[in-house]
Parts: C-alpha cells; sequence; structure tokens
C-alpha cells in the first residue's frame, strides 16, 4: 500500500482511480462495508482504489479539547486500510486553507485536477467543504457534468441502530466490550510500542509495560482485565489507562501488568485488547495504599480469568 501525506506529494501517476473519502476512525463495520464497495468498483474499472483521510480529524481542528477520542491511532488505522486491500492512502493536513476550501473548490481542485476520479464512494451522511456545504447530491451534479460517477453507501446496522464511531466509543465507555467488537467486527484493542517508563510498578511489586498511544485522548480510562498480545503470544493481565493521579500525572497513559510473565519487553510491539472493567482510576493517600489496591486489582483479575474460562 501507498501512503500520500498531502496534496504536493500527488503525481500524475496517481491520477484516475476510484476513492472514498472520511474519518474511518476505528475502521468499524460500518466503514468496511464502504471499503467493500470500493474495492469491487475499482476492480470492475481495473483502477487503483484510494481512501483519502484527514490529519487532524475536523473536529480535533476546530475543538481540540472537546474532540471525541480517537478509537485508533494514525497508525492502526493505516494498517487496517492496507490489510483491507486498499491500495492508496492519501492523508490530507486539515488546516486553515483546506477548511476554507469550497465544496465546488474541493471537487475541482482536488477529485478532478489531482484525482482524475472515475468514481466516488461515499457515507450516506457524508459532508464536505466549508461549513460542510457539500453532499451526495451535490457530487452527483458535479460528476455527471466533469464526468465521474458517484455511488452512495446504505446505513449499517447492529441489533436495529446505525453503526458508527461515536457508537463504538459508547460501547466502550460503557464497558460493552462484546457490544463493541460486535460493531469493530474485531476485539477493540489498542496498539503500541512498549517505552521506558518511570519503573514505579517494580517498586510496588507489579512491574508494568508503558505503552505509546501516540494519542491526547483515549476511550476508554480506568482498570481493566485485559490480554496482551506479543509476537503471536497471548498474556492475560491487568491494564490501567489514564493520568495516575497518585503520582500526580498530566498525560494518559497505559500500563499493563501481565500476570506471570517473566522477560524484556521493551520495544516490542504489544496489542492490549480489553475483556473486563475493574474499577474507576482514583488517587490514594500514598504509594503504600496505591500498592495494596494493585495486589486487589491483580487478584480480582485472576478471579475472572478463572470465572471466564469455566463459562467458554
Amino acid at each position: 500500500m501507498e501512503l500520500i501525506r498531502g496534496l504536493h506529494n500527488l503525481r500524475e501517476r496517481h491520477r484516475g482511480c476510484v476513492a472514498t473519502i472520511g474519518n474511518f476512525d476505528g475502521v468499524h463495520l460500518g466503514h468496511q462495508r464502504v471499503l467493500e464497495q470500493l474495492q469491487a468498483k475499482a476492480a470492475e474499472l481495473d483502477l487503483p482504489s484510494v481512501v483519502i483521510i484527514f490529519e487532524p480529524q475536523p473536529r480535533e481542528f476546530f475543538s481540540p479539547e472537546q474532540a471525541p477520542p480517537r478509537l485508533t491511532r494514525f497508525g492502526e488505522k493505516v494498517r487496517f486500510l492496507e490489510f483491507k486491500g486498499v491500495e492508496r492512502v492519501l492523508c490530507l493536513m486539515f488546516n486553515t486553507r483546506l477548511r476554507s476550501m469550497s465544496a465546488d473548490q474541493f471537487i475541482e481542485q482536488l477529485l478532478v485536477q489531482k484525482l482524475g476520479i472515475r468514481h466516488l464512494v461515499v457515507g450516506d451522511d457524508f459532508r464536505f467543504g466549508c461549513d460542510r456545504r457539500g453532499d451526495f447530491e451535490l457530487l452527483k451534479r458535479a460528476g455527471g457534468r466533469i464526468g465521474f460517477s458517484v455511488e452512495e453507501t446504505a446505513t449499517l446496522e447492529v441489533d436495529g441502530e446505525r453503526v458508527s464511531s461515536s457508537r463504538v466509543r459508547a460501547a466502550l465507555q460503557a464497558h460493552e466490550f462484546g457490544l463493541a467488537g460486535r460493531l469493530l467486527g474485531r476485539p477493540y484493542r489498542v496498539i503500541g510500542r512498549v517505552m521506558h517508563g518511570q519503573k514505579l510498578g517494580r517498586q510496588l511489586g507489579a512491574p508494568t509495560a508503558n505503552v505509546r498511544m501516540h494519542r491526547f485522548a483515549c476511550p476508554l480510562r480506568g482498570v481493566y482485565v485485559v490480554h496482551g498480545l506479543i509476537n503471536g503470544q497471548r498474556y492475560p493481565g491487568v491494564c490501567n489507562v489514564g493520568i495516575r493521579p497518585t503520582i500526580h500525572g498530566r498525560q494518559p497513559v497505559l500500563e499493563v501488568h501481565l500476570l506471570d510473565f517473566k522477560g524484556d519487553l521493551y520495544g516490542e510491539l504489544m496489542q492490549v485488547e480489553f475483556l473486563h472493567f475493574l474499577r474507576a482510576e482514583r488517587r490514594f493517600d500514598g504509594l503504600d495504599a496505591l500498592k495494596v489496591q494493585i495486589n486487589a486489582d491483580i487478584e480480582a483479575a485472576r478471579d475472572w480469568l478463572a470465572l471466564a474460562s469455566t463459562q467458554s
């Protein structure tokens, strides 16, 4: 798969394609339906498939403090798109210039002049251009005039409700991991490299792997029973996602204690799969109280895993 960063890196060889546009946060089942239609049309026309995404995502540009937490960081999203067979990802920097581009300019300058688009697949709620004035009907009219076709993707529902990134976030925040997995088409996981931390866990008798999240916020916060997946191996564990208020942390971190694991994990790519919510993150009166709670969390995780194994 080819990752193209910015309009300035588009070349003449990139002209002529079948494309879709969106945030694709989580690459959930609704997104996957769009990608299936994209791939089918690309095969029919014998053209490359292109997914156009934005960094930052538009809501992060307009209101970074109020933007919803990402389900997947940029690297995870690109990996999922590659896994789904997308041939090219065009990542556009969402800035003042792009935000000010009218819907007509977006069509003419990006879709027609830069990409030479032949077919466009969009979701049923797709909006684009300055003040989100562009929609499916505008694209159809432009396509008929300029010479490209436009295809709408019907809403996908699970349990009678629309599949969306916001619904996945709501399921995660309600600790409904089974529902989140059904909306995503896979278990919800956070993926990142294990990095060096303060090594406080070792002092407390529970060494942790600090997983770099590459995001300002995570849709989860608290203490969870998890599986850590490393090099194809699955290990049960306890995970804390939060700012660690007992030691006056500020940036969100993800720390995993793998039960009964011995070895060096630094630099390894770990997938953290969330299974069960144990408790909310809270501040303790000193490290001794925190150590007592960590031990209780570990025992609670072992009990839940034991019970789950008898029910599977």
